[in-house]
């Protein structure tokens, strides 16, 4: 009881009015701190929620999400619609009005040429965007004028609000990136780690896997805001001691991803300086099966492609018995309590976009040894691992460095042994995993594994741009710079084909039973994703921080601009 009343009395803000400053820097410095560290500043060549956090203090769209998943506008006059005219009667084309006087970060006009440079940057065919599915069916951005941005779509769009919506989709300065557009796009390291911005703040220091050094944007749009003179996000360390740093200590104001099992945040929370905050939007944590193989006896280049399929976890049985094994019902009670649910999709909400999956919600070990044997894996030599063929039945399993996560990979590894299974562990930096450097081996999107663990999500409420990753286009590859949100290689024309579907299709309950089926395709259909836990959205702020409003659909720290210090 105490636990949840705890983690229930967290979940509000302050609910202090932004109003309560007035003035531009004058609340001095706020400090975050991210238990993985800010790897790059520019979210169109990382995949990681850390960085396009990060970025988003800097970078913004021209639209975002509020909390509760409503449209908001950032660098534009009105959300365009059918009503006001911004939207097409046809639904093929979308207009955007730039806020008339808008500057960079140093002190050069924003115009539509910029938002033209975005698409073609993202898109740019040797650049590996990593967000490239929110420019999905977009056949044209075209300047109108120097305050009006068209956006045509290859056919009638049903949801026309992904393209520069969001965190993932801001708009970058075509003057710093011209010359990095391609292959050239990880070579520019200054434009991509101190981006100029229209955000509330501008980077003045970035140390690369370590901390970000920012200051007010003196040309920010509102005069009144930021109050913070300068922001700082220290990254590195773990889950536990950033929360440590908020809840106890209070060297920090800010805390994301406070991912520590509910009897750590009770008790961090009895301390009085601070208070968690969570929201549910569609986080899930999941098991990514390899569709690839990953051996290091492959030739480099060839390693987890599309050229040599997994030698093992291409049968359909393997993946579905490893489902079966898992209890999730104690992993949420393990590691998250009042902030997990099981869940068997990688779409678990809002209401109506939910597929009615269940069947994983049940644990089965008999039934995963049966389908095992099926497979024609036994254990021939009595060692308690099953083999076929002379190969062992045995993965490694890889994630990030985070207690929770390691805890989850220990009661893995145990339900799999159950099932005659052997489980090779390995944990990663989460800077690493989630940098996104195409030279490292360790990365999420490189996949040397066979399996790993970690969570992402659909930051708006139809998952259409989402759901787009999954198609067999977005594969990471080497010729992508390993870049790509295809993560497990799954590719399935059936699946492209109703995606494109759903791309033109605009009744709401038709939509819902597309992304229904598509939960489905690459979930309990072919179990290439595994889900775990639907996760709620948890971090921790100080009780003398005001103003912050958490957010599951777009960047957590959506509003900073409105941040102040409570006197």
């Amino acid at each position: 009881m105490k636990l949840r009343a705890a983690l229930l009395g967290a979940v509000a803000a302050l609910g202090i009015s932004p109003a309560a400053f007035a003035e531009r820097g004058t609340d001095g410095e706020v400090k975050l701190t991210f238990p993985q560290a800010v790897s790059i500043m520019n979210p169109y060549l990382s995949g990681g929620t850390k960085d396009i956090y990060a970025s988003s203090m800097v970078l913004e769209p021209l639209a975002g999400l509020t909390p509760e998943g409503v449209l908001t506008p950032k660098l534009v006059t009105e959300i365009p619609t059918l009503e006001n005219g911004g939207v097409s009667a046809d639904m093929t084309s979308i207009t955007w009005k730039l806020i008339p006087g808008l500057l960079w970060s140093d002190g050069t006009p924003v115009t539509a040429a910029d938002a033209v440079f975005t698409w073609q940057y993202c898109t740019h065919p040797e650049g590996g965007c990593s967000q490239a599915t929110k420019y999905e069916g977009v056949a044209n951005v075209e300047a109108v004028d120097d305050s009006t941005i068209k956006v045509t779509f290859d056919g009638p769009k049903a949801n026309p609000y992904t393209a520069f919506v969001s965190a993932l989709s801001p708009v970058i300065q075509k003057a710093q990136f011209e010359a990095c557009i391609g292959a050239a796009a990880p070579t520019c390291t200054d434009a991509n780690n101190m981006p100029i911005g229209t955000g509330p703040f501008k980077v003045v220091g970035f140390t690369v896997n370590d901390t970000v050094s920012m200051e007010a944007n003196t040309n920010y749009r509102d005069p009144a805001k930021p109050a913070f003179a300068t922001a700082m996000i220290k990254g590195g360390g773990d889950a536990e001691s950033s929360a440590r740093a908020v809840m106890e200590t209070g060297e920090f104001d800010y805390a994301w991803n406070t991912q520590i099992p509910p009897d750590s945040q009770a008790a961090m929370a009895a301390a009085g300086k601070g208070q968690f905050v969570v929201a549910f939007g569609t986080l899930v944590e999941r098991l990514e099966t390899n569709t690839t193989d990953p051996s290091a006896d492959l030739p480099e280049g060839e390693r987890s492609t599309a050229k040599h399929p997994h030698p093992i976890l291409s049968d359909i049985k393997v993946r579905t018995a490893l489902s079966m094994a898992i209890d999730r019902s104690i992993l949420v009670e393990v590691g998250y309590g009042a902030g997990g649910k099981p869940t068997c999709n990688v779409i678990p909400g809002p209401e109506g976009w939910a597929s009615d999956n269940t069947a994983c919600l049940t644990q089965d070990i008999e039934g995963a040894k049966a389908l095992l044997e099926e497979a024609g894996w036994t254990d021939t030599d009595g060692d308690g691992v099953r083999d076929k063929d002379g190969v062992k039945l045995k993965f490694l399993y890889q994630t990030t460095v985070n207690p929770i996560r390691q805890d989850f990979q220990a009661l893995i590894k145990d339900w799999f042994a159950e099932i005659g299974v052997e489980t090779e562990l390995k944990s990663v930096d989460p800077g690493v995993f989630f940098g996104g450097d195409p030279g490292s081996p360790d990365t999420f999107q490189k996949f040397y594994a066979d399996l790993e663990m970690y969570a992402n999500n659909s930051e708006s409420p139809d998952p259409e741009s989402y759901l787009g990753q999954d198609q067999c286009k977005n594969a990471p590859t080497p010729e992508s710079q390993w870049q790509g949100e295809n993560i497990n290689r799954f590719c399935s024309a059936d699946y492209d084909a109703l995606y494109a579907t759903m791309a033109t299709t605009t009744d709401l309950a038709a939509r819902q039973d597309i992304a229904k089926k598509l939960n489905d395709m690459v979930t309990k259909d072919s179990m290439t994703v595994i889900p775990l836990v639907h996760r709620g959205t948890l971090s921790a702020h100080s009780n003398a921080l005001g103003g912050v409003q958490i957010n599951a659909w777009d960047s957590e720290l959506w509003n900073v601009a409105d941040w102040f210090r409570v006197k």
